[in-house]
């Protein structure tokens, strides 16, 4: 017997197509993704424009659960900030390895302009106007934290060729400073390529303007 369609018959074998239940995120899962997109939302619009409501409907939850988690903006701030500061720190630190300084020169702006290069929305968040709980761990203080690497290792070389290593830390400061600024200018432009960028950096830090090489390239590799 042929069942006719809308028939009592039909309508009983008929089975309505369930929903596929929803998997619950843990507690470390949930914080993860609320601490992605607040970074994502950081970089787009900086602290005072981004609110908690939209955290919360990008990540499809209610309010509470990330006051629940972060207590509110300015944690939930500078838990994005810290791990952006511990992660450029830990690029730079691995990637001086060289031992002469032009090359060690070269590792640190590489590594910075491959930081933008990669983690392009977290530089953004450490680049912006931050509030005022947040001034030592932002992009200013992990600047100072690598000048002082660098000063290290501008006094032992100012030592060996007799300069007053006292200056190491005016040095130092003026390289980190000069390969920041210029980064910031080529996460807008992102031309030349990278080591090409990193090549006239330090072209100009070791040669001066008076000895620039006319078409420098990479020390290493």
């Amino acid at each position: 017997m042929t069942d006719v369609p809308g028939s009592d018959r039909s309508r009983r074998r008929a089975v309505p197509a369930t929903k596929p239940s929803r998997v619950r995120m843990s507690a470390t899962q949930r914080r993860e993704q609320l601490i992605s997109i607040a970074r994502q939302i950081f970089a787009e619009r900086g602290f005072d424009a981004t609110s908690i409501e939209e955290v919360a409907a990008r990540a499809k939850v209610s309010k509470p659960v990330v006051y629940e988690h972060f207590g509110g903006k300015e944690g939930l701030y500078a838990v994005v900030v810290d791990r952006e500061v511990r992660s450029l720190l830990e690029r730079i630190t691995t990637a001086l390895t060289a031992g002469h300084p032009r090359e060690l020169l070269e590792q640190a702006a590489l590594t910075l302009l491959t930081y933008i290069e990669e983690e392009t929305s977290g530089f953004r968040v450490l680049v912006r106007e931050s509030p005022l709980m947040s001034a030592t761990g932002n992009f200013s203080s992990v600047m100072n934290d690598v000048a002082h690497q660098v000063e290290h290792i501008l006094g032992a070389e100012f030592h060996s060729r007799g300069y007053d290593p006292k200056l190491a830390e005016l040095y130092s400061q003026a390289l980190v400073g000069m390969v920041a600024l210029a980064g910031r200018w080529w996460l807008e432009v992102r031309k030349p390529r990278k080591e090409t960028v990193a090549a006239h950096l330090v072209n100009l830090a070791w040669n001066g303007l008076s000895h620039l090489e006319s078409k420098p390239g990479p020390i290493s590799g």
